[in-house]
């Protein structure tokens, strides 16, 4: 096992957030973690949320793969190289918690809604994030509340796949993040640096009748290519 200075394990053991620590003290005591113990140890459906919620912390982790219980590839995460901390040492924590003030500012501002789906949700449901990743961005005012978006928790779960998987999150150029889909639905170039455009449709109340007949009429083809074509034709 790895023997850690005392700096570092003062930082590793001040993170109390219970789904940072958990994926900390795991690593601490066992030297890894994979996303089947995330999944079958302590419940997380979707790991790499996990994973980048010690991020946030300032805490560097190394993505890898090992072999799963089924014989499968998995991912596996390891600490990486403290040396490349700034400044983090001497904090007692990492990311700043996002306080309800700015929450409310957004939805009193935009109202209690997803941003990227649009869908009216309860105030409780809602949750902030940072437009660009904080391990791109970095800390922000929140004076600046434009600078956050409100999400529902599948949009803040895709959006956090997504840049995590997007070029841009080992480059970390800002102005990619500013014109992404991801940071401004409302207004973007491109979708993790890909060209395309996205329209979100929710179904709801007597809709979603017409949503079962669309599913229908797609049978073994993609709704979606059932809805563009639809579209096409109209507009023809």
């Amino acid at each position: 096992m790895i023997e850690y200075s005392k700096a570092i394990l003062d930082l590793l053991n001040s993170i109390q957030a219970k789904r940072p620590r958990t994926v900390i003290q795991h690593i601490l005591q066992h030297g890894f973690i994979t996303s089947e113990d995330l999944k079958n140890l302590y419940g997380y459906n979707h790991p790499p949320r996990a994973i980048r919620d010690v991020r946030e912390y300032g805490i560097p982790i190394v993505t890898y793969r090992v072999r799963g219980s089924d014989g499968r590839n998995i991912a596996a995460y390891k600490f990486g190289d403290f040396n490349g901390i700034k400044n983090t040492l001497s904090k007692s924590s990492g990311r700043t918690a996002i306080s309800k003030a700015l929450k409310q500012a957004l939805i009193e501002k935009y109202g209690s809604k997803c941003f990227v789906y649009q869908e009216p949700l309860d105030e409780a449901v809602l949750q902030v994030d940072h437009r660009v990743p904080y391990e791109i961005g970095g800390e922000h005012d929140e004076a600046d509340i434009d600078y956050y978006m409100l999400l529902s928790p599948s949009a803040n779960r895709a959006k956090s796949w997504t840049c995590e998987h997007c070029p841009n999150w080992e480059q970390k150029d800002i102005a990619f993040c500013l014109k992404c889909f991801w940071a401004y639905p409302e207004s973007y170039d491109h979708v993790a640096g890909k060209t395309a455009k996205i329209i979100t449709v929710v179904f709801t109340g007597n809709e979603i009748e017409d949503y079962c007949k669309l599913i229908q009429l797609a049978g073994e083809e993609q709704a979606q290519n059932v809805i563009k074509r639809i579209i096409h034709e109209y507009l023809q």
